[in-house]
């Protein structure tokens, strides 16, 4: 973890917009969160793993969700991820939760995506996961890194 000097008394926040209708754009919010805990001072093995986490929540907010938002909140002790949309939700998400399982059309496999390890490699990254998911309404996804 970073030296902060005083404790922080309210963690430091960063929000980004997902772009929904634009592959060649997402993950622009995991680079700008990997730039920023760089310069807060954190480690490369977490800051890794905030990006890689970061990056599969972008690809499955532009795959199934027309795009959402990214926040991440940094204090001493944790980085927090969270990703919301207001796309179609997750019918059965322990069964998105399985490695290989995917919904993504042809068109989107063709350029490379949809292999069904968005949220299984969240959940290998994160130390803490929840989805909350409701058909109709959307996702937000917190990731909590230690």
């Amino acid at each position: 973890m970073p030296v902060w000097g005083a404790r922080m008394s309210e963690p430091v926040r960063f929000l980004w917009q997902v772009d929904g209708d634009d592959f060649s754009s997402a993950g622009e919010a995991s680079v700008l969160a990997k730039r920023s805990l760089r310069e807060l001072g954190f480690d490369a093995e977490l800051i890794r793993r905030v990006a890689v986490a970061m990056y599969e929540g972008e690809i499955n907010m532009v795959i199934h969700a027309h795009g959402g938002e990214a926040e991440m909140l940094v204090d001493e002790d944790a980085v927090r991820v969270i990703l919301r949309d207001v796309g179609p939700g997750i019918p059965d998400v322990e069964l998105a939760m399985q490695a290989g399982y995917s919904t993504a059309t042809d068109s989107v496999r063709a350029l490379g995506f949809g292999a069904g390890m968005g949220l299984p490699n969240m959940k290998r990254f994160a130390d803490e996961l929840v989805v909350d998911s409701r058909v109709g309404e959307g996702t937000t996804i917190e990731m909590t890194f230690r």
